[in-house]
C-alpha cells in the first residue's frame, strides 16, 4: 500500500483526535516557532501539512495570509473547523501533497511545518518544494521529533513509531536535518531542541490502536535495554508502560 495512501487512512481517521491533542494544541515548540518568525504583518505564510490547524492557527493573527495544506481532506475540514471557530478569516485550505506543491515559484515569504515531516517519504523533495516556493530570503520554520546520534537509539525511536503507526516513515537525526538543509541552500539560523514526554496510552489511542498490538508494543519497550531504557526514560509501573520521553527540533532556515 501506498505510504501517501497509509497516511491519508490514518488522519482521515484521526482528525478530530489531532486537534484536541495536548501535545499538538498546547507544546511549547509551538510558541517558539511563533517567537521565531521575523514577522511584520504583511507576510504570506504556507503551512504544509497542517493537520489539525495548529500552526496556521497561531500564526493567522500575526499574518496577512495564511494557506493551510494537507494531504487529508478529513484533517483540512477539521483544522477550518477549528480555525475558524477561533475567529480567523485570514486562512485559505487547500488539499496539496507536501512533495509536490501546488503552488508557483517563490509564492510566500515563510513556511511552516509542524510534526509532520516523519510521515513524509522523500523528504528531501519536501526540502526542494518548500525552497522553490519561498521568496529568496524567506523564512523556513521546522519543527518535528528527532531521533539521538546513536544508532541503537535512532532505531528504538523509529521501531515503535512505526508500529504505533503504519504511516509514520521515519524520524530524522538532527545532524541528517542540518545537512539536508543546508546542502539545498537553506542557512540554518536558529534551532532548539525540546524534551516531550509521550503518555503510552493516549500515544497509541491517537493512531486506534487494536488492543492486541498495544500489548506487543508494551512488551516491546519493558524488553528494551537498560541503556535504551535510561534514554528515552521508559517509566513503568506493575508491568505497565506509563510514558517515555522523545525529543523535537525547531529550527529556523533563510532560503539563500
Amino acid at each position: 500500500m501506498d505510504i501517501k495512501k497509509d497516511v491519508q487512512g490514518q488522519f482521515g481517521k484521526s482528525a478530530d483526535s489531532y486537534v484536541s491533542s495536548s501535545i499538538h494544541r498546547k507544546g511549547k515548540d509551538l510558541q517558539k516557532l511563533v517567537e521565531m518568525a521575523s514577522l511584520q504583518g504583511e507576510e504570506e505564510l504556507l503551512d504544509i501539512a497542517t493537520g489539525g490547524g495548529h500552526t496556521a492557527n497561531a500564526f493567522a493573527p500575526f499574518v496577512k495570509k495564511v494557506t493551510a495544506v494537507d494531504l487529508t481532506p478529513e484533517m483540512l475540514a477539521a483544522a477550518e473547523n477549528f480555525i475558524k471557530g477561533n475567529g480567523n478569516q485570514n486562512v485559505d485550505f487547500i488539499i496539496g501533497d507536501a512533495e509536490n506543491l501546488p503552488f508557483p515559484d517563490e509564492s510566500f515569504d515563510l513556511v511552516t511545518c509542524r510534526i509532520a515531516p516523519h510521515h513524509f517519504p522523500n523528504v528531501k523533495r519536501f526540502i526542494n518544494e518548500v525552497y522553490r516556493v519561498l521568496k529568496p530570503n524567506g523564512q523556513f520554520l521546522l519543527d518535528d521529533n528527532v531521533t539521538p546520534e546513536e544508532e541503537e537509539f535512532d532505531q528504538f525511536y523509529n521501531t515503535i513509531e512505526k508500529w504505533r503507526d503504519y504511516s509514520h516513515y521515519r524520524a530524522w537525526k538532527k545532524s541528517e536535518w542540518l545537512k539536508m538543509l543546508e546542502l539545498n541552500s537553506f542557512e540554518i539560523s536558529e534551532w532548539h531542541r525540546f524534551e516531550k514526554t509521550f503518555q503510552f496510552e493516549s500515544w497509541c489511542n491517537r493512531m486506534n490502536l487494536p488492543q492486541t498490538e498495544k500489548e506487543k508494543l508494551a512488551q516491546f519497550i519493558i524488553n528494551a535495554s537498560p541503556k535504551v531504557k535510561r534514554k528515552f526514560r521508559i517509566m513503568i509501573e506493575h508491568d505497565q508502560v506509563i510514558s517515555f520521553q522523545g525529543e523535537a527540533a525547531v529550527l529556523k532556515a533563510i532560503r539563500k
